[in-house]
């Protein structure tokens, strides 16, 4: 039994949370899944997964704490695996990369092109959440995130800062009118981000008084760029990162208001461990990103 991939499996079917997705994840059949798993139990004498549903599996007291183990071994295997990648001057292997779903698909996506164009042996994944990663147990490289950077033993470097914007169709402000003050929005339509409702709130300054973008709005939705489309047919104002608009502001199919009334900007950082710095390909990357948004 080869006991450092039946510990893969497993991780992986924990992870994925079932043996479909595990083999998917892993490119083997579900029914091989199965085998490392029944090989696994039949070894520790332990059953480690249930069956919860008809596809899903929960884990038992045992295999909860199995599972944790399991995935610190395996981070120690791959760290020791990569000790031959750095002692290597080309950048090679895969690079897993964590970036939120906004910034990420219109930053960081283009710039791990131009990177993986300039190392040709280098292999990149891009998981796009707005869920906060663990590194370490996630097998994450490298994560770029918005907001403050609560001390994680990790290496953070600075780029360029997250800004909002307030814009509308030139459509809808001629039937409507432009904002003045951040008082205004009650009396026009704002399209709100379902997801402002429950975290991640940002705040408007009108003068010294602080406001929240409208909750009541005749269109919600859970992803920016659902919002964008329904403000560029006129259907009303929308506050969204800088990054997402750019190009529609570039191009007059939407008009910046109240920008004196904006939230501040929060900060962004790239953060790894610094052990993994040495890595080539990490460290080739982090050049590239903080050479791309660095400030």
């Amino acid at each position: 039994m080869d006991k450092l991939r039946c510990m893969e499996v497993m991780v992986a079917v924990v992870e994925a949370g079932s043996f479909a997705g595990a083999a998917r994840q892993l490119n083997i059949s579900a029914v091989m899944v199965g085998k490392h798993i029944q090989q696994l139990e039949a070894h520790l004498g332990a059953r480690l997964l249930a069956r919860s549903t008809r596809s899903r599996h929960s884990l038992s007291e045992v295999g909860a704490a199995f599972y944790e183990d399991s995935k610190r071994v395996l981070e120690q295997v791959r760290w020791a695996e990569s000790a031959v990648e750095r002692s290597r001057a080309a950048p090679q292997g895969l690079l897993r990369i964590s970036a939120p779903i906004t910034l990420g698909s219109q930053l960081i996506a283009p710039l791990v092109a131009q990177y993986l164009l300039q190392h040709e042996q280098v292999r990149v994944d891009l998981q796009l959440s707005d869920s906060v990663v663990d590194l370490a147990g996630d097998g994450i490289d490298a994560a770029v995130r918005i907001g403050q950077v609560v001390d994680e033993g990790l290496v953070a470097r600075a780029l360029r800062p997250y800004r909002m914007v307030i814009a509308a169709a030139p459509a809808y402000l001629a039937r409507h009118g432009t904002p003045e003050r951040a008082a205004d929005l009650a009396r026009h339509s704002c399209l709100s981000h379902s997801v402002w409702q429950r975290r991640n709130e940002w705040t408007l300054f009108d003068g010294e008084e602080a406001l929240r973008w409208p909750e009541v709005a005749r269109f919600s939705c859970n992803q920016g760029d659902g919002l964008r489309t329904a403000a560029l047919q006129g259907l009303g104002l929308i506050m969204q990162p800088e990054v997402l608009l750019a190009d529609d502001l570039a191009a007059g199919r939407l008009v910046a208001v109240l920008q004196g009334s904006s939230p501040p900007p929060r900060p962004v950082h790239l953060l790894y461990a610094a052990d993994r710095r040495q890595l080539p390909k990490l460290s080739r990357f982090i050049e590239h990103l903080v050479g791309a948004l660095g400030f």
